[in-house]
Formats: C-alpha cells, structure tokens, sequence
C-alpha cells in the first residue's frame, strides 16, 4: 500500500519529508523508551545516496531531534572507499551528519579492506546492526529500490533471502554493491520514498498496477507494507 504526497517544490518536499522522518524517528525514541524502562535506547534511521537525496539531508540535519540517540546507517552503498565520490558515506557525512545531527552515531556499509562477501558475512553476523526503525528509499527509472536491480545475478538471493544484508553485483550501473535485502526493506517500521519528475511516477504507477520483476514492484505490493511516497513533479 502507497500514499502518495505530492509537491510542486523541491524545497517543501525536503521540509515536509524532513519533518515526517523526525516525528517517525520521536515517535520510535518514545516507543523504545518506554519498552525499556528508561534504559539506554536507541532509533535508528536508514537514508539513501544519489543526487536526489541531498536536499533532504541537509534539511534533515537541522532537525532539533535527540540525535545522541539515534543511529544513522545506510540503505545501500556503492563498493568503493569513502573517499570516492561515488561512496553513499561520503554524501551522508557531507550533508547529513552535520549541524544538529553531527551527535548522531554512524554506520557505515562499506569496509573495503576485505573482501565484498566476507564483509557481507560479518554484517549479517553482527548483532549490533539493528534493522532500521525508519528507511528513506530512492528509486531508480528500471523500477529499483535499494541496490536491488533486477538484471543482477543476486536477483533471486535478494527478493528470498532472509539474510539483512547482500552483495550486488548490478549489470547496468557501475561498482558492485552492499544492500539491504528484500526481507529486510519488508521489516523496517516506517518506509518513506523519495523520488521527483513524471517519468519516476510513471514507473511506481506502473509498478503497483501490475507485479513486475522490479524492486519498487516487489516491495510496494507485498502484504503488510505501507510506502508512503514523496514525489515533486
């Protein structure tokens, strides 16, 4: 299930995304909270690269949130060394992790001194990565979510696996990738997506009128997953 939010400004859609995702990550803080008792807790938040993102963190990062208390990851992130341009950490430590949101803990998805799947391993093997409380997803114009791209080998590992975490290796974009897996999207609390421009909206429009072999497809159709879509023409 979708529910579309539409905008005719780039600035009101990062100021109306920014403020939903902080309500979310209070509302997750409180929950968490109180389950524990006044222990320490702790949210954690999912965000996307790409050029599209930007905005958005940068209008996040200013958000009076308890930032102490909140673990900031990734959905996905290019197989490169942080100091690529390419490397999703490198945007988030650029835009996202400042102001406010410099207090927040980071973790990143790439660790290219060993080997992609022998990382891959460790990161499903690790207790201390926690599932998002909230994820913002992008999407690509092949229908791709995440770094989950149809035309990859791992295709089927990652619409099925019950794994968090996969290797990508996609056939129509650069640098293999880390990504969170299907199952894992299907979990996260609160899932938002960010995306501009008709042709995307046609594409998401296209994915929910009929099952496609498309990530967007995949995960927007499946049971008991609510998207809620922020998309400026």
């Amino acid at each position: 299930m979708i529910e579309l939010h539409t905008f005719d400004d780039p600035r009101a859609q990062s100021d109306a995304l920014a403020k939903a995702v902080g309500d979310a990550l209070q509302a997750s803080l409180a929950a968490r909270g109180a389950a524990t008792a006044g222990a320490a807790h702790h949210a954690t938040l999912a965000v996307s690269g790409g050029t599209s993102p930007r905005p958005f963190l940068q209008t996040l990062s200013a958000e009076p949130l308890d930032w102490a208390h909140i673990d900031v990851t990734l959905v996905d992130d290019r197989w490169v060394p942080e100091t690529d341009s390419a490397s999703n950490a490198r945007l988030v430590r650029e835009t996202l992790l400042q102001n406010a949101a410099a207090g927040a803990y980071f973790w990143p998805l790439v660790d290219a001194s060993q080997p992609l799947e022998a990382h891959v391993a460790d990161l499903n093997g690790d207790a201390q990565r926690r599932l998002p409380d909230v994820a913002v997803l992008g999407m690509g114009e092949d229908g791709h979510t995440a770094s989950i791209f149809a035309d990859a080998p791992e295709w089927d590992v990652a619409i099925t696996t019950h794994d968090r975490f996969i290797a990508v290796h996609p056939v129509s974009a650069p640098h293999a990738r880390v990504s969170l897996s299907m199952s894992a999207l299907k979990q996260v609390g609160q899932l938002y997506l960010l995306i501009s421009g008709q042709k995307k909206l046609d594409v998401l429009n296209a994915a929910l009128a009929a099952p496609q072999k498309n990530a967007i497809s995949t995960l927007a159709n499946a049971q008991g997953v609510k998207l809620d879509v922020y998309w400026c023409a």
